[in-house]
């Protein structure tokens, strides 16, 4: 079973930073995509950032440039880096991972409810002008 669980969520000004944190537990091919959505109230969840077992990593149009996904060593940690955050940026973040060897922004937008997709609580993340 995997367990996912987020920190380092909470409020900034516009153009500061933040990293978010997530510990992974549980084996390796439970979570060969791994990286983060988010989400706001009323919309779809949107893939922002993956990263596979090789680290190779995608990014979304909205983020690119701005955010950096890593991993540890032993895949047992996730980051996020946020910089030069927006207002368009709040949104209640999470951290997924998925047994799935195709890894993209696509992979991590799947229903959580599915039985190869687990993600954290979430950590919220406000950035006010």
């Amino acid at each position: 079973q995997v367990q996912l669980q987020e920190a380092g969520g909470g409020s900034v000004q516009a153009g500061e930073s933040l990293r978010l944190s997530c510990t992974v537990s549980g084996s390796i091919s439970s979570r060969q995509c791994a990286g983060w959505f988010r989400q706001v109230p009323g919309n779809k969840r949107e893939g922002i950032a993956a990263i596979d077992l090789d680290g190779s990593t995608t990014y979304s149009a909205s983020v690119k440039g701005r955010f950096t996904v890593s991993q540890d060593n032993a895949k047992t940690s996730l980051y996020l880096q946020m910089d030069a955050l927006k207002p368009a940026d709040s949104a209640m973040y999470y951290c997924v991972a998925v047994a799935s060897m195709v890894c993209g922004l696509g992979t991590l937008e799947l229903d959580p409810e599915l039985d190869f997709v687990h993600r954290g609580p979430g950590t919220q993340v406000t950035v006010s002008s």
